[in-house]
């Protein structure tokens, strides 16, 4: 009898894998949403359980902890905010490393530190269980539409087998190598973009000073050289004032932090990622950490 119930375990497993999603923000909420309408079962849980309510009404299941969700789940992805928040969720009596079922498979989608990635992997190697970095990029538009650019860090076999997890998250999913890979692939997209964030603002700053109709420069701009996610997708949004979070401005701070640190351990030197970082804590300062990353426009107005 016990042969026959770990087999319909294992077969359970390999048709649709139940998910535990912790952490549902403005990111988190989106991907636990696509998962549901693709027929997984899904089950949550958050500190602020009022931010489950959308989920909840949308078929997912409540758990009352970390450890009541990790051994209900077999496949259990992390959105939360911090590295420390990270932390909190995978280490400890009360967290996933200790409770997860084995052979379960942690999928840590936070943008957090790459040798917190590695520590995770480690840990779980250990307990025989299976971990995967994979922090998102896409913003909350990616993540309604399932159109984000995944970066993944862990052991192949793993990954392969929870592809049609990341199939139904994002367009562009690329395993980059071994854990902590997937982190510091973020890293880069953070770098790039927290220049690029300084060179789309001040197009715009330049184009309303000049007198000039910013849709129309944004038509003409968007295709050519110029052109980037950033440009097509935050623009418009600055363009009506709208400075609502996609990805809050705290949140790429953290990130930009721990760009800083890393390529510090590495030798290298980016004041173009310092100077950004400079502009968004001034941002922070003057009390918009949670306006969306486009609110630099408020730097220079």
């Amino acid at each position: 009898m016990l042969y026959y119930e770990e087999q319909c375990v294992r077969e359970r497993r390999i048709l649709k894998p139940t998910i535990g999603f912790i952490g549902t923000g403005v990111m988190g909420k989106r991907m636990a949403n696509r998962l549901l309408e693709a027929g997984y079962d899904v089950h949550t849980y958050t500190r602020t359980a009022s931010k489950a309510e959308e989920l909840l009404q949308n078929g997912a299941i409540w758990q009352e902890s970390v450890k009541e969700l990790a051994k209900q789940t077999d496949i259990i992805i992390t959105m939360v905010g911090y590295p420390s928040d990270v932390e909190e969720v995978y280490f400890g009596t009360e967290g996933l490393l200790e409770n997860a079922v084995n052979g379960s498979v942690l999928i840590d989608m936070t943008t957090s530190s790459p040798d917190l990635a590695i520590k995770i992997a480690e840990k779980a190697n250990e307990k025989e269980l299976h971990a995967i970095d994979a922090p998102v990029s896409g913003g909350d538009i990616g993540a309604k539409n399932g159109q984000l650019s995944i970066m993944i860090g862990g052991e192949k076999q793993t990954v392969d087998q929870v592809l049609p997890i990341f199939k139904e998250l994002g367009q562009n999913y690329i395993r980059q190598g071994l854990a902590g890979a997937g982190q510091f692939t973020k890293m880069c997209n953070q770098v790039a973009i927290a220049s690029t964030m300084i060179g789309v603002t001040e197009a715009l700053v330049y184009a309303e000073r000049a007198g000039l109709d910013p849709n129309i420069v944004l038509e003409s701009i968007s295709g050519g050289a110029a052109g980037s996610w950033s440009l097509s997708n935050l623009t418009p949004r600055v363009i009506k004032r709208d400075f609502s979070p996609g990805f809050f401005i705290k949140h790429f701070i953290k990130d930009m932090k721990i760009a800083i640190e890393s390529a510090e351990k590495m030798g290298i030197d980016l004041p173009g990622l310092k100077l950004a970082k400079e502009l968004y804590e001034e941002l922070a300062r003057n009390g918009e950490e949670n306006s969306g990353t486009q609110a630099l426009y408020n730097y220079y107005a």
